[in-house]
């Protein structure tokens, strides 16, 4: 047996100019579709079209914004995801995969389905994809959590005194207004006199 060739590993889990530059699935995808397709022997030259098809049009493009997919001839389909909606990332390959050196990459989001909202498939590199697909979707949410945190320091800071005596006042004034609304309410209802 021949020894396989090992995926390259990339110098840091987030090397971002690595990882945009996928485009497409390995040329050993084809392979592997070709293997599952003859499985099925009788069905080969039915099955083998669809998969060939699939693995010409399928196209990734990994960007500041989030990770796309697309793919088809007949029935073109794409799904776009942003980091920040990215809730799990999974690996999977079976046997014949790993023999190749290939892996699957599984996003999901909140959407609550059970399956991967997307499945990029065809990697060599897949575990460095996930790394890199980690520190977007940590770096997103941090960022959201840290603009958020100092939104709120912000807002606490400006007010100083005379604004938060204000602020009081002018609760006071509305809750003074609701009071007075609804004991004209319930006057109308009980058929007391009106002011």
């Amino acid at each position: 047996m021949t020894r396989m060739e090992k995926p390259p590993i990339l110098d840091s889990p987030v090397d971002a100019s690595a990882i945009q530059s996928i485009e497409r699935p390995h040329a050993r995808l084809l392979t592997y579709y070709a293997l599952c397709c003859l499985a099925i022997l009788p069905l080969f030259p039915i099955l083998i079209l669809p998969h060939y098809f699939r693995y010409r049009t399928m196209r990734y493009r990994f960007d500041n914004e989030g990770v796309s997919m697309r793919w088809g001839i007949l029935f073109r389909r794409e799904v776009i995801l942003n980091y920040s909606r990215i809730q799990d990332i999974h690996l999977q390959s079976n046997l014949v995969e790993r023999w190749l050196g290939l892996g699957r990459v599984l996003i999901q989001t909140a959407s609550g389905s059970s399956n991967a909202e997307m499945t990029i498939e065809g990697l060599l590199e897949f575990e460095a994809v996930r790394d890199y697909l980690y520190a977007k979707m940590r770096g997103v949410k941090e960022k959201g959590a840290v603009n958020h945190a100092a939104g709120d320091n912000l807002a606490a800071t400006t007010l100083d005194s005379a604004a938060l005596t204000e602020v009081v006042a002018t609760l006071k004034a509305v809750g003074d207004e609701v009071r007075a609304l609804r004991e004209t309410i319930e006057r109308q209802k009980s058929g007391g006199p009106r002011a």
